[in-house]
């Protein structure tokens, strides 16, 4: 399997941020990784093995960024206000520069899939959800999707406009919901496991459900933990059937 590791000064971040690819050819899978993991995470936990003849056969070329959670919403240490602020400049770092930088190495055809489990699931969601015009669909394992699950009780207006649970009911404005209704990949996925939150899954499905948004829900079962080898079952499974 190919690999490439970059990295640059992010503007928006203000600190050097490495990323990886791996594969040449096919459609491009963003992955976010979980919690306040780093860019290897992925590979880390044998998650870049099982999807070797996926990369190596060319139907996907994988990234992976680093989190940025430890110094936000993971950040005992830091105000709130400052945590949203940081979210924020995550945000246009992917937007910004990622992107960017996968389009340049790809093509501006090359359909791009976020792709998370856990925290990164939230992620891959809402940044999908904000931007249906840079990014192409959305793959979430075993995440919430409300956001105050991790901001130990903080709210304004910056946690709601992060928080999928929250702002994705009051959405009213037809560009946002035309664009992320041409989706033809949103995919919800959660174990019913230890330490899993099916009902998480099923409150967003049904808050997609109500604005028209045609996604795909599973909730597997109870053998399915939230862990590893749930999402090493997981993500191979829906690149070889809905991909």
């Amino acid at each position: 399997m190919k690999k490439a590791t970059t990295s640059w000064f992010s503007p928006a971040l203000q600190k050097d941020m490495p990323i990886v690819a791996y594969g040449d050819y096919g459609f491009a899978l963003l992955l976010v990784p979980t919690a306040a993991a780093d860019y290897l995470e992925y590979e880390r936990f044998q998650l870049m093995d099982t999807l070797a003849p996926y990369i190596n056969g060319g139907k996907v070329r994988v990234f992976s960024v680093n989190s940025i959670n430890n110094e936000s919403w993971l950040n005992k240490e830091m105000e709130g206000a400052h945590k949203a602020i940081r979210q924020n400049q995550f945000n246009n770092y992917i937007y910004n520069e990622v992107i960017p930088f996968i389009k340049t190495n790809t093509s501006n055809e090359t359909p791009i899939i976020l792709c998370g489990a856990s925290f990164g699931a939230l992620h891959s969601m809402n940044l999908f959800l904000k931007r249906p015009d840079l990014i192409n669909g959305v793959i979430a394992m075993s995440g919430v999707y409300d956001l105050t699950e991790y901001t130990d009780g903080y709210w304004d207006e910056q946690v709601y406009f992060n928080s999928p649970a929250h702002y994705i009911p009051n959405l009213t404005d037809d560009w946002y919901l035309s664009n992320i209704r041409k989706s033809h990949h949103i995919h919800i996925l959660t174990g019913c496991g230890d330490y899993e939150d099916p009902s998480a899954t099923a409150k967003f499905s049904e808050i997609l459900h109500a604005k028209g948004i045609a996604h795909d829900a599973s909730i597997w079962g109870k053998e399915w933990k939230h862990d590893w080898p749930t999402w090493r079952a997981m993500l191979p499974l829906y690149l070889e059937t809905k991909f």
